[in-house]
């Protein structure tokens, strides 16, 4: 193929990018691998552009340097799960193809000449490690509180950490003594948000959590609905009971979260709200849930009786739930025939 031609190749593939639905249009129109693979090379580049051109419009210098070299963060953000080879598979096999596009940022060492710390870009950097290649990133002067203010952005803007991540994420920067207006500015909230994250970060064990995992499917309410199970009386030791079987080991990260939630008691010895007016009594909730045999995708409903809703969760949640909503006249019909042969 001539350059001219492989150049024009290529421009197709881009300008089917902006279209809607561009990887299933360029599936239908061809069956290269070849071209599927540029697609999805490009797409990832445009996606993770953003960092390196603010890195680059600030002028700073994009160095190679040696992953086994580089200190780790002193603040973590994440799960230790999230850096193990399964967990960065697909940033591994996109740096084996294509190089690291994105640089990450890491800081001099103060008085250790020629060592860094890793300010963000840790799976990259992890990634690295494994294929055995140089790292690439910004070199920026950057005192404890700009570190992890970086750190912290940087997740927040591409929402890649759970909202229990999050929390942890707080906590840690407290223990660590960060002044709290250095924390609303790592995770992009208020005040009153990240004394609440605080709260339920250490109102349950470390250890409880990090045998839940980074839960992505199990938002706000569902925490503080665990964090005030979890301080009733005999529920430590419910919960580590569980989680030392393989039933809850076996299980997706929301799943194990809502097993614990379903075995931790809501008795009278948690901690009581001020007496008020009588409220009237909730409609009990039914759960239940799936997971995809590879367990790529989990599925969570929760129905009162009059309102029913459903969760996906998990690695291809997202595209799971955007082929569901693509469905949707085909499963009302089907919904509408089954509820007519039986009766309905």
């Amino acid at each position: 193929m001539s350059r001219k031609d492989s150049k024009g190749m290529f421009a197709a593939v881009l300008g089917q990018l902006g279209e809607e639905n561009s990887e299933e249009n360029l599936s239908r129109r061809t069956s290269s691998p070849h071209l599927m693979k540029v697609a999805a090379g490009v797409r990832q580049m445009q996606e993770r552009s953003d960092i390196a051109d603010k890195l680059l419009r600030s002028g700073e210098q994009i160095i190679e340097l040696d992953p086994d070299k580089i200190r780790p963060s002193s603040i973590t953000d994440r799960y230790d799960d999230a850096y193990e080879i399964s967990a960065i598979a697909e940033i591994t096999e996109s740096m084996r193809e294509r190089g690291q596009i994105v640089p990450g940022l890491v800081r001099p060492v103060q008085g250790k000449d020629g060592e860094f710390q890793i300010v963000y870009g840790r799976r990259r950097l992890a990634a690295a490690k494994q294929l055995g290649i140089a790292f690439k990133a910004a070199v920026r002067e950057l005192n404890d509180e700009q570190a992890v203010i970086f750190q912290g952005e940087e997740n927040t803007a591409r929402e890649d950490l759970s909202y229990i991540e999050k929390c942890a994420f707080a906590l840690a920067q407290q223990e660590a003594g960060y002044k709290r207006d250095t924390i609303c500015a790592s995770l992009s909230t208020g005040k009153s948000h990240v004394s609440e994250m605080i709260k339920i970060a250490s109102s349950v064990d470390k250890e409880i959590l990090q045998s839940i995992g980074k839960a992505p499917g199990i938002g706000r309410g569902r925490w503080q609905e665990f964090s005030n199970r979890y301080s009733v009386e005999g529920s430590l030791a419910k919960a580590f009971d569980l989680t030392h079987k393989n039933k809850f080991r076996e299980a997706t990260s929301d799943d194990r979260f809502i097993m614990l939630l379903e075995t931790l008691p809501a008795g009278t010895n948690a901690i009581k709200e001020p007496a008020g007016p009588a409220k009237p009594s909730e409609p009990k909730i039914a759960t239940k849930s799936w997971a995809a045999p590879d367990k790529t995708v989990s599925v969570r409903l929760k129905d009162n009786g009059k309102t029913a809703v459903i969760a996906v969760g998990e690695a291809e949640g997202s595209r799971f739930a955007a082929f569901i909503a693509g469905q949707l006249d085909d499963l009302f019909e089907a919904f509408r025939k089954s509820t007519t042969k039986q009766g309905v």
